[in-house]
């Protein structure tokens, strides 16, 4: 197991102070002991860590391992893993165990995922997780998990807690999202080959705060096929001003 730690990375909005919230990026990296030519099967993982407020800093980590290990496993539940290490080990003894039972089988398993602070102010911290895993089939599969804090505490924000009102600003924004994939308000939201369940407009599982304004992201299969990839709306601040809880 390889472990680096690189120069502390202090938030836009936070100074370097001992008592402030910062981060470090930490990265693990895991090969396969098994022999191999090519495609060695590995996992890569880098992480922004927190650290300076213990109680704060601790909530965020927590967060930030549960979502790893969400996106880290392989079979039918997560693994009982307790740290990185674990982790990673975990998953390269799942593809040498298939291997050892099939030999045959030559895939070359991969994972790679890089977590990084996108947002911070005094009022939300964004930490966007870029993800990509391959465990056979015709293709991998790749995302984005957008983990969302209260700063001053470190818990952790839930979508259902971002709007003032989730139904009204659901209404808001699918006559953006029509607009935005050329679609009249009479038409079926899937005329132009989305796939929305039952026909109906329904708000992303994930939201980014950015410098640009409030992301909708719709990953691959939300509402869309692979082929077609993520879908996203950006909306200005201002616009969301009537909506928006805190930004």
């Amino acid at each position: 197991m390889k472990y680096f730690l690189t120069l502390a990375i202090t938030l836009l909005f936070f100074s370097s102070c001992k008592n402030e919230l910062t981060f470090e990026e930490r990265a693990y990296h895991q090969i396969s002991a098994l022999p191999c030519e090519k495609d060695c099967p590995h996992v890569d993982v880098k992480i922004p860590f927190a650290k300076n407020v213990p109680i704060v800093a601790d909530s965020i980590n927590k967060k930030v391992f549960l979502t790893m290990k969400e996106i880290i496993y392989f079979g039918e539940k997560p693994y009982e893993s307790s740290d990185y290490d674990e982790l990673l080990t975990s998953f390269i003894g799942s593809y040498e165990k298939i291997q050892k039972e099939a030999p045959e089988e030559q895939i070359g398993w991969e994972a790679e995922i890089t977590g990084r602070v996108i947002y911070a102010s005094d009022e939300v911290l964004n930490i966007e997780i870029k993800h990509y895993s391959y465990t056979g089939g015709a293709h991998g599969y790749s995302g984005k998990r957008s983990l969302l804090f209260d700063p001053a505490t470190g818990k952790a924000i839930e979508n259902q807690n971002l709007f003032k009102d989730t139904n009204t600003f659901k209404a808001f924004a699918e006559k953006r999202f029509r607009t935005a994939f050329q679609l009249n308000e009479n038409e079926s939201i899937n005329s132009n080959g989305l796939m929305f369940e039952d026909g109906i407009f329904q708000l992303p599982q994930t939201y980014f705060f950015t410098d640009k304004g409030f992301l909708l992201y719709y990953n691959v299969y939300e509402i869309a096929s692979y082929a077609d990839g993520p879908k996203q709306l950006l909306l200005s601040y201002q616009d969301m001003q009537p909506y928006l809880v805190a930004k």
